[in-house]
C-alpha cells in the first residue's frame, strides 16, 4: 500500500517539474482554467463538461510528455544532433494536433452558446 501511496508523491513531483521553468504548461493550464470558468458561466452540459474536461486533459498530459522527452534527449544528447531535433519536433507535434483538436471541440461546444447570448 505504501508503494501504491508513493506513486501518487511521485506524480506530484512530476507535475511540479513539469511546471518549473516551462512556459508552455503555463500558458496552457490557463487556457483550461478559462475553459472551466467559460463553462461554468455558460452552464454547458455534463456531455459538454466531459468533453472539455478530455480535450484539456489530453492536451496538458501530451505536454508533460513533451516535457519529458525533451529533457531526456538533452539528456542523452547535450550537442546538436539532427536526429534528437526531429524527436523533439515529434513530440512538439504530438502536442500541437491536441492543442489544434481541443481548440475545435472548445468551439463546437461554446461557439453556439456565445452566438446565442
Amino acid at each position: 500500500m505504501k508503494s501504491f501511496l508513493m506513486g501518487f508523491v511521485y506524480a506530484a513531483r512530476g507535475l511540479q517539474a513539469g511546471w518549473q521553468g516551462q512556459r508552455n504548461i503555463k500558458v496552457m493550464v490557463g487556457l483550461a482554467v478559462l475553459a472551466v470558468i467559460l463553462g461554468w458561466w455558460l452552464k454547458i452540459s455534463s456531455l459538454e463538461w466531459a468533453v472539455v474536461s478530455l480535450a484539456c486533459g489530453l492536451v496538458l498530459s501530451l505536454e508533460l510528455i513533451n516535457t519529458a522527452g525533451e529533457k531526456l534527449v538533452d539528456i542523452l544528447s547535450p550537442d546538436i544532433d539532427p536526429r534528437y531535433g526531429q524527436v523533439k519536433d515529434i513530440l512538439a507535434g504530438a502536442v500541437l494536433t491536441a492543442a489544434v483538436l481541443a481548440a475545435v471541440a472548445g468551439a463546437v461546444v461554446f461557439l453556439p452558446k456565445l452566438l446565442a447570448l
